[in-house]
């Protein structure tokens, strides 16, 4: 039987990822995908944006920290697949894994390589990995993930290239092929890239890889339960949770949990008032905004019968229609806010008071 193969599709946050995947879901190649999902928090918006079409099956696998479970929870993601698969109950003939942007995209590869069952299954075709050229400077200052992102990458596709100059994004492109000078780089604009430079690359090189992290390929440690240990070179681990059953950290490099990146839900019943919202986030953005990683949502905004789809990265954000809410679906609005120190009080006072009054309902903030 062929290898199923895989696609890495990885980014920092509000890079393009689920606008590039939504592209190759959309496209009529006549192909069955597996897509996997590894969402920061547990509240999987990306979810909602993504198409839906007969042919895709969308996996989530929200709220897993990207250097210590993920190994594991992909391992048993990619084996119940293989058995839906050889029952039936599952068609697809490749699998495109979107992870988390603040993933570290080695213990995903890593997987492929550490356990006997997946690796005579599945092959790696590629890693893709998008590029916000707006932001990408300063990511690849202040974040490791960044680099690694960059490092592993088979194929790098730069993303809003119309909001900077020419002679920045030469500088940057500059910075990226000293960073990884195999892989081919490309400006998209909103995903829209030939399927051909997306799938079936066979780009994928372990001893490339092994250049990036010569420790790839390592076993962890035996009793190896808890972040504990310095860090090299100042690499985070970015994400908020704690290691309440014991994990073990498959991350190449020891380090404890930094804890800067935080995210936190907001959710409403009640509609949202268009132009009270436009001006709290414009206000919001305007002082926060470099402190914002990431937010974005699905929207009940009152006017309108269709969902809004929200999303920003730092100072740049907007907003799109996004499907009619469906016969008995519970108009919900969900918001999710990625960053560090957020101003998580204010945020939700002044989103409570951009709500259509409704005594009847109540909005709810929720950690992740």
């Amino acid at each position: 039987m062929a290898l199923i193969p895989i696609t890495i599709l990885t980014g920092f946050l509000g890079a393009g990822k689920t606008t590039l995947l939504n592209r190759v879901l959309k496209e009529s190649h006549g192909q069955r995908i597996a897509v996997i999902e590894n969402e920061f928090g547990e509240e999987n918006i990306d979810n909602e944006i993504l198409v839906r079409e007969s042919g895709e099956q969308i996996v989530q696998m929200s709220n897993g920290c990207i250097c210590c479970t993920i190994r594991e929870d992909l391992r048993s993601t990619l084996v119940d697949l293989l058995a839906q698969r050889k029952s039936g109950a599952l068609v697809f003939e490749r699998i495109i894994i979107e992870t988390t942007g603040v993933a570290d995209p080695g213990p995903v590869i890593q997987t492929f390589f550490m356990d006997e069952e997946i690796a005579e299954n599945y092959l790696i075709d590629s890693v893709i990995t998008l590029v916000d050229a707006k932001h990408a400077q300063q990511q690849l200052t202040d974040r490791q993930e960044a680099r690694r992102q960059v490092g592993f990458a088979d194929q790098i596709f730069l993303s809003k290239t119309d909001l900077i100059s020419d002679a920045e994004k030469a500088a940057l492109i500059h910075r990226l092929k000293h960073i990884n000078p195999r892989a081919p780089i490309e400006a998209v604009h909103f995903g829209e890239v030939a399927l051909s430079k997306v799938l079936d690359l066979r780009g994928f090189n372990l001893n490339a890889k092994l250049d990036v992290d010569p420790d790839l390929l390592d076993a962890p440690e035996a009793g190896h339960g808890h972040h504990d240990h310095e860090h090299e070179h100042d690499e985070h681990c970015s994400h908020d949770h704690d290691h309440a059953h014991g994990e073990h950290c498959n991350h190449p490099h020891h380090h404890h949990h930094d804890d800067d990146v935080k995210s936190f839900v907001f959710r409403a019943e009640r509609a949202f008032d268009p132009v009270k919202l436009e001006d709290f986030l414009g206000a919001i953005v305007n002082v926060y905004g470099p402190k914002m990683l990431r937010y974005k949502g699905v929207l009940d905004m009152a006017g309108t019968e269709r969902k809004v789809i929200f999303q920003g990265v730092h100072q740049l954000m907007g907003s799109d229609l996004g499907p009619a809410w469906a016969e008995g679906e519970q108009r919900q609005s969900k918001m999710v806010f990625i960053g560090i120190d957020l101003p998580r009080d204010i945020l939700v006072q002044g989103l409570q008071q951009c709500l259509v009054p409704d005594v009847q309902s109540q909005a709810s903030a929720a950690p992740l």
